[in-house]
């Protein structure tokens, strides 16, 4: 049996469809209660996975959660496709969620070593207003607010459109280290580069994302990183050490890089 179909029912289908990286139990868990349940659950983080959740499928004509949710309502089948998307993303699930640890409270539901879109993160660290979450194209993301420096890189930059000057050296060292590299204005006497020096006594946290290729639309979460050295200017080679060590499998895919 199907419900009637609802005005933007192909459209959000196809938003369902591009949810299938999603591998922690939290937004599981979490995204099912909000489907399901009525009312508010007692989660801190809850707020915060609706939105990740309702930015994701951009219901038309909405403008914050509770706009999206009561669109969301007049597409029954396409909350029905998503629960059983979410049955299936649960039996999929290949590595083990860790918390990002201090620095962060529990509102946040980010996990380490999962995979996310710009969107969903920026959505979780409560970044912009409303529904929709702030444009975000390059790989860098001051927010203030939380504070944190939030850095996404790709690996493989032989395509994609990166130019010359954006193609950046960035891989595992190891699997605490990272070697990672500034946009190609940042010094080391910059406002950004003295921040990414002194994070630490700054009481601000830097946050590292990254892909093996465009075609990956999520980022793995790699995790809270502390600053470790720096060589050059312009940009900065930076060495960052992982609070949660590289599990095997994706030490091997992002050390990879440095010899690709």
């Amino acid at each position: 049996a199907t419900a009637p179909p609802g005005p933007h029912e192909d459209r959000l289908l196809r938003a369902v469809g591009r949810l299938t990286h999603v591998d922690d139990p939290v937004r599981i868990a979490g995204w099912r209660r909000l489907l399901t349940v009525d009312g508010s659950p007692d989660d801190p983080a809850a707020p915060r996975l609706a939105r990740m959740l309702l930015a994701s499928l951009d219901p038309p004509g909405a403008t914050d959660v509770a706009g999206a949710m009561a669109e969301l309502g007049r597409h029954p089948q396409v909350a029905a496709e998503l629960l059983e998307l979410l049955d299936v993303l649960a039996g999929r699930i290949d590595h083990l969620d860790l918390p990002l640890g201090p620095g962060f409270g529990p509102e946040v539901p980010l996990r380490v070593h999962t995979r996310y879109t710009r969107t969903e993160v920026l959505a979780a660290l409560g970044a912009g207003g409303g529904l929709a979450a702030p444009a975000w194209r390059e790989g860098v993301r001051w927010l203030p607010e939380v504070p944190a420096d939030v850095l996404m890189f790709t690996l493989d930059k032989t395509r994609g459109g990166f130019s010359p000057t954006t193609r950046y050296r960035d891989y595992a060292i190891s699997p605490d280290l990272v070697h990672w590299e500034s946009q190609s204005s940042t010094s080391p006497d910059s406002p950004t580069g003295q921040r990414y020096q002194q994070h630490r006594r700054l009481g601000s946290s830097v946050l590292l994302f990254g892909r093996l290729s465009v075609d990956d639309r999520a980022f793995w979460c790699l995790g809270p990183a502390t600053y470790v050295s720096h060589e050059g200017s312009r940009p900065m080679a930076i060495t960052w050490r992982l609070r949660h060590p590289l599990p095997g499998d994706l030490f091997e895919q992002f050390a990879a890089a440095a010899t690709g």
